[in-house]
């Protein structure tokens, strides 16, 4: 039995925003999105409370300039590209409870919230400063539409207020070497402009600096590290919170007309906007309260390492200068982030995976061809928890075929064949069992709190290599009992043989299922067990005031939800198994290298 849980309880999954200008690739999905789902996932089953929120960022830079290449409003770019990140995220079988967007209205009113309560707070200052201007296009660009190289570490695609090679941020576009427009490579002059800034020195001295220095050992060390370097050694600067562009939440001060709060501010505070917007959805507005201000609840931020400084610094900043929005008992403050378990980055044959360049593996197409629990299994067993790891077409094919097939799927398929063969589909009676038997089920009893550990630290391909390394066990059980063999000269051995195996396969159906949720979830039927082991991502239209809008959300209300191995019944009749898995032929590493143009 679990250790995990004595009372419930809530837990924020909260996975980063993609932007939507572009497709997803593997990339993003190992580096964010299935860690987030693993874990969720997880959670539901030992019984917690588990909110997961999201939503495309519809604001980001990335959008516009997509929207001015190909001649469409922002509202169009995203507008498409949310439509296939809810079809990918089903299809894959991402379960948030929301994955919502930006440009709603009660994102719109609780960024502003925050933007407001931070000015009266006195966390937010004007200052007027020579921004990047472009006399071609007569307007102030964004810093992501900057680009030149990093100051630091020479690279020369910095963007103008992130290096995304060294993680350096920038406070303007300015501090570049040679800095361009992104857009057209025109030559940029600057100019002066005002806008407000998030007095981050301020808010270090008042408690963020404290709070990065305290007790983190659950963190990741590349995660802390570079917060605690960037706060206590290199001192954090203020950083603008509004920008000079027309796509955006406007800024809600009088005269600000022709500003909109900065993507990099309010895409994070869609977190807590997300949370707000599921809360009313379920008709329980106050709800959402369970998981910001409860003491006992834990938040988790699933991001690439791209993200480390918005959400290990910046995030926390922000929530530490509200403190109690909405809210009116002095005792209450906004949780802050227990854990930012950030992600290195996925290459892919070697190389970097690049959208302009074709080379990645782009999700919702490779869903065409293959289903998604091979995908998913490959991308935790390489996923980068701790450094960069590699996409192989080859290695993808490797792990199906001698992992998946060979030893879980084939597991599952020879016992699930041999009880119809021999007792007509019906579990047998094994009678008393020996040492060895219960060595193998202690052995799988024992892994929920092993490989529950491995999944709360969200060391996904650990719980994973252990997971498969059980199914090892009962596969040389297997193999020692030899069921085949004693059918006819021993037919109570092989009936304690299948007996025991069909046991072991019913706890590894628990363990997997967090990383395998579909085929667990077949198993789970074709072992005659009612239910569902989670409930399913389902694609719904929300109404608000003049902003309707499409979103993912999660029923769970069919969910079991256990994490412990149960007995399957003596004489219960089995349907007819069916493969879990199918085998990949060699030819489709080589297939696939071809349609990105591979000789």
């Amino acid at each position: 039995m679990t250790t995990f849980v004595d009372k419930p309880r809530h837990i924020l999954v909260a996975v980063a925003w993609p932007y939507a200008n572009s497709d997803i690739h593997q990339g993003n999905v190992t580096g964010s999105y299935l860690p987030a789902d693993i874990y969720a996932r997880f959670h539901r089953l030992v019984g917690n409370h588990v909110l997961m929120v999201s939503g495309s960022d519809s604001h980001g830079t990335p959008v516009t300039v997509k929207a001015e290449a190909e001649g469409k409003t922002p509202r169009e770019v995203f507008d498409f590209y949310h439509g296939r990140f809810l079809e990918l995220f089903q299809k894959l079988g991402l379960s948030y409870d929301l994955f919502t967007h930006t440009d709603t209205e009660n994102h719109h009113r609780v960024s502003q919230d925050i933007f407001l309560t931070l000015l009266e707070n006195g966390y937010l200052y004007r200052k007027v400063t020579a921004q990047m201007y472009s006399p071609k296009t007569s307007k102030f660009l964004p810093d992501r539409y900057v680009e030149g190289t990093c100051p630091v570490c020479g690279y020369d695609r910095a963007r103008g207020d992130q290096c995304d090679n060294c993680n350096t941020l920038f406070e303007s576009a300015s501090e570049l070497i040679d800095p361009h427009s992104k857009v057209d490579d025109s030559a940029l002059e600057l100019r002066e402009t005002e806008h407000y800034y998030l007095d981050l020195a301020q808010l270090a001295d008042d408690g963020i600096a404290d709070w990065i220095a305290d007790d983190k050992e659950h963190w990741r060390p590349q995660v802390i590290n570079f917060a605690r370097n960037l706060t206590l050694k290199e001192g954090l600067r203020g950083r603008a919170v509004t920008r000079d562009m027309d796509w955006g939440i406007p800024v809600p001060v009088e005269g600000w007309d022709d500003k909109v709060l900065y993507v990099w501010f309010e895409a994070v505070i869609g977190y807590l906007s997300a949370s707000i917007e599921w809360s009313k959805n379920q008709d329980r507005p106050q709800d959402w309260k369970n998981w910001w201000y409860d003491l006992d609840a834990r938040s988790y931020y699933f991001v690439g390492k791209d993200n480390i400084p918005f959400h290990a610094i910046i995030w926390p900043a922000e929530l530490f200068g509200v403190r109690r929005l909405y809210e009116d008992d002095e005792t209450n403050k906004l949780n802050l982030p227990y854990d930012v378990p950030a992600n290195e980055f996925m290459n892919m044959e070697g190389r970097k995976i690049s959208g302009s360049h074709n080379w990645g593996v782009w999700m919702l197409d490779a869903l065409e061809r293959y289903d998604p629990d091979p995908l998913r299994y490959y991308l935790t067993v390489n996923m980068p928890e701790t450094r960069d790891s590699d996409w192989t077409w080859e290695g993808f094919v490797e792990r199906n075929n001698g992992e998946l097939v060979a030893n879980w799927g084939n597991l599952v398929n020879r016992v699930l064949n041999m009880t119809r063969r021999y007792f007509d589909g019906q579990v047998p009676d094994p009678g008393l069992l020996n040492e060895r038997d219960q060595t193998l089920l202690s052995a799988v009893d024992q892994g929920f709190d092993e490989i529950g550990r491995l999944y709360d630290a969200c060391k996904f391909r650990a719980a994973l290599q252990e997971t498969l390394a059980l199914a090892t066990k009962v596969n040389q059980y297997l193999e020692e009992t030899s069921p085949w063999l004693t059918v006819k000269s021993d037919p109570q051995t092989t009936a304690r043989s299948l007996y025991t195996a069909i046991q072991a396969i019913n706890g590894l159906k628990i363990l997997f299922a967090p990383v395998l949720p579909f085929t667990c979830q077949g198993l789970h039927e074709m072992l005659g067990e009612n239910g569902q082991l989670f409930g399913r991502p389902v694609i719904k239209e929300y109404k608000e005031n003049t902003r309707d809008h499409v979103a993912l959300t999660y029923d769970g209300s069919e969910a079991i939800g256990q994490w412990e191995r149960t007995e399957i019944p003596v004489g219960r009749k089995l349907p007819k198994p069916s493969p879990l898995f199918r085998k990949l032929d060699p030819s489709v590493a080589d297939e696939e290298l071809a349609r990105l143009g591979v000789d």
